[in-house]
């Protein structure tokens, strides 16, 4: 009938709620969004909200969730375990973060919020998907000191060192605005910061594997 308003299943009002508290959320933070306004902004009931989410943090939590199926890295969980050019592995694993990343910022967003407004959230997230991901590539690491190629360190915090520069270079220009005034090849991004990092773990005499790297700025 005409006028009649669309009935949903609890799947899809559950979905709903997920993708509008993630547009809210991700521009105004936990804290500057209310369970009203994603009510509102959803057009159900705030009791509705409460009954698929029994606290606010359960639904950021769950939005989390959403966006890291979304975003998921498993490409570079399965380099992590493979040996092999440890150029080709590292540069595989920034260009897999950045193009992830820069396709879409909000799971950044979000993160960044939670790490600012709900520590429990933001360590919650770590020892749930980071962890994991940082002690991989640890092992790498370790492997590659083993063998020789690398000088021997801490590989967590040499691992923690070579995330950091990539995440760094995303949020500069994705988040802060960097893009605005300068544009990078993501390739040269990703052979750069792989060469400077590299040049700083290879052990002395060990052979290096270098190509040209093409000088062009997109």
């Amino acid at each position: 009938m005409a006028g009649r308003r669309k009935r949903f299943s609890a799947e899809d009002r559950h979905r709903q709620i997920i993708q509008v508290a993630m547009e809210l959320f991700a521009r105004q933070g936990f804290e500057g969004t209310t369970t009203r306004q994603i009510s509102e902004r959803a057009r159900v009931n705030e009791a509705i909200i409460f009954r698929h989410f029994p606290h606010k943090e359960d639904l950021y939590w769950a939005v989390i969730e959403e966006k890291c199926r979304d975003s998921d890295g498993q490409e570079s969980h399965d380099l992590c375990a493979a040996d092999g050019n440890e150029r080709e592995f590292f540069t595989a694993i920034a260009d897999d973060i950045l193009r992830r990343n820069s396709e879409d910022t909000t799971l950044s967003r979000l993160l960044l919020f939670s790490a600012l407004e709900r520590h429990q959230l933001s360590h919650r997230f770590f020892r749930t998907y980071v962890a994991s991901y940082y002690e991989a590539i640890a092992g790498y690491i370790r492997r590659r000191i083993r063998a020789g190629v690398f000088r021997p360190v801490d590989p967590l915090l040499a691992a923690r060192g070579f995330l950091g520069m990539v995440i760094y270079h995303f949020l500069i220009q994705e988040l802060f605005g960097g893009k605005r005034y300068q544009k990078f090849n993501p390739r040269k991004v990703c052979d750069t910061l792989t060469d400077i990092w590299l040049e700083g773990m290879r052990a002395r005499g060990a052979r290096r594997t270098r190509p040209e790297i093409p000088s062009q700025r997109r």
